[in-house]
């Protein structure tokens, strides 16, 4: 029987998965890249290069990391870096939770009763879309749904790494979409009416100002990314005969029906509790004139989300018989962080090379300078905008945090397209969509290693080769499905948000 010929993208997709794979482990790659920093750091200061940071109008040098001032800073922030690392804390509290739920059995009962009975041609769409709206508890989605939806997949018979990439892809690439408004809108908007009130402070930017289009991409973002898993990942991967090993069937487990039942009544009766509160007057969930948005509510929302999971899984464990007592939930619980131990280790080393980075100011440089270069590019109308967005995607390669980096870009192209005529909700959308589009390939998102833990779970040789040869597709086609739909709604007059419109 002859092998299928592969097509030209598979043929790409390959060789990407080669190279990368021969990339060293993670751990080494950001530690060369934390001594390469070093090193780069110390040209530029030799060549007293510096930057006006369009915030503040101050002068930013770039400072040298092999100075004595430098080599004080690695040796005295060294703890600080990996403790303060923002995505350390949410990934071990978020599995804290999630692993108590499965090490119980709960989420395996989970999915073979409910997910399992759903149409498979719907499984696909289903996982991408989810994923999508997860952003509405923002980082937290990424830490959540892909592993449960590789788990999916497992269930189901069809390749894992599928399921987790599809999963990823809507709670990554996929960040700024949502059918409601979520606290990125409030963030973004927040920084884009400082920018506007360089020009015109008359000139106020929503967290609505983005929401028709945030709707469109939803719908459209979900059928892409669905089509590229089935299309392309699935035959790419082909029929999965890892040797992950499979847990104890949670049928098996004595009244395992009735701590199901059990464990939904109590998340339902947590969900209500915490809805009440949220709704009743000068309610500490709240924010300022009864916000949701802007509110502790959504500032806590991760401890929301763990005190959820631990509800539902001491529920279930009780009723089933495998918690009898305290100890027995902070060992499951320990068993959790257990298996958390390789991205910790990790952690440390993305931790240093991304301190040393914006220590040394060279995002900073790299970014108002980028800026510098398409301002003085002859483009006008929508080629302008199209090289913001390929400029913007570029970025994120080197600077992963969406506020960081708008916080720099707005004070730049939002006046200096504000006086092109644009609407500054409108460079709002170009730049959501780029920065978005490529957070799953980029190596310095805070992310990529917890992925690449849970890929590794299924298939122990999984690499950075694997994991960029994975996303790479969903980049693609989410950053070509985005600038055409911004076209679409340029050109046919349909308002990005209530009363929003391209020109002012």
């Amino acid at each position: 029987m002859m092998e299928e010929k592969k097509s030209f993208f598979q043929r790409f997709l390959d060789i990407v998965e080669k190279v990368g794979n021969k990339l060293p482990d993670p751990f080494m790659l950001f530690i060369c890249l934390a001594v390469l920093m070093m090193i780069v750091s110390w040209i530029f200061s030799l060549f007293g290069a510096s930057v006006v940071h369009p915030g503040t109008g101050d002068t930013v040098p770039i400072k040298n990391l092999v100075s004595g001032e430098g080599l004080e800073f690695i040796l005295t922030s060294m703890i600080d870096n990996f403790t303060g690392f923002a995505p350390l804390g949410l990934v071990i509290v978020m599995m804290l939770g999630i692993g108590l739920a499965e090490k119980v059995g709960l989420l395996d009962y989970a999915v073979r009763k409910t997910i399992l009975k759903s149409p498979p041609f719907l499984l696909t769409y289903t996982v991408v879309f989810v994923g999508i709206m997860g952003n509405i508890a923002s980082d937290a989605a990424v830490v959540l749904i892909p592993p449960l939806a590789a788990l999916v997949f497992y269930k189901v018979g069809r390749h894992p790494l599928a399921g987790l990439a599809a999963g990823f892809a809507g709670a990554g690439a996929g960040f700024t979409a949502n059918l409601f408004i979520a606290g990125t809108d409030a963030l973004l908007a927040g920084i884009s009416t400082e920018a506007a009130h360089i020009l015109d402070k008359s000139i106020t930017v929503t967290p609505l100002d983005n929401w028709y289009f945030n709707i469109v991409s939803v719908f459209a973002l979900t059928i892409v990314g669905g089509l590229v898993t089935t299309k392309f990942i699935e035959p790419r991967l082909g029929h999965y005969e890892g040797d992950a090993v499979e847990e104890e069937k949670s049928d098996a487990l004595p009244h395992a029906k009735k701590g199901f039942i059990f464990a939904v009544l109590a998340g339902l009766i947590y969900i209500l509790i915490i809805a009440i509160t949220l709704f009743l007057p000068n309610s500490p969930l709240a924010g300022k004139d009864g916000s949701i948005i802007e509110s502790p509510f959504i500032d806590g929302i991760v401890p929301i989300i763990l005190f959820f999971f631990i509800i539902i899984g001491v529920t279930f464990g009780i009723t089933v018989g495998r918690i009898k007592s305290g100890k027995d939930i902070s060992n499951y619980m320990s068993e959790s962080v257990k298996d958390m131990a390789s991205y910790i280790v990790l952690v440390f080393a993305i931790a240093q090379f991304t301190a040393f980075f914006n220590w040394s100011n060279l995002g900073t440089w790299i970014a108002v300078n980028g800026a510098d270069f398409l301002t003085s590019v002859n483009f006008t109308g929508m080629g302008l905008i199209l090289g913001y967005i390929i400029f913007t995607s570029l970025l994120n390669f080197l600077i992963t945090s969406g506020s960081a980096k708008w916080a720099i870009e707005a004070p730049i192209f939002i006046p200096m397209f504000m006086q092109l005529g644009y609407s500054p909700a409108f460079t709002q959308a170009a730049y959501r969509i780029a920065d978005s589009s490529t957070n799953i390939v980029t190596p310095l998102f805070p992310y990529m290693v917890i992925i690449l833990a849970f890929m590794q779970k299924y298939d122990k040789k999984a690499s950075i080769g694997t994991y960029i040869s994975l996303m790479l597709p969903y980049t693609i086609t989410f950053l070509l499905t985005w600038i055409i739909l911004i076209l679409v709604f340029y050109y046919t007059g349909i308002p990005f948000g209530p009363g929003i419109h391209p020109h002012l």
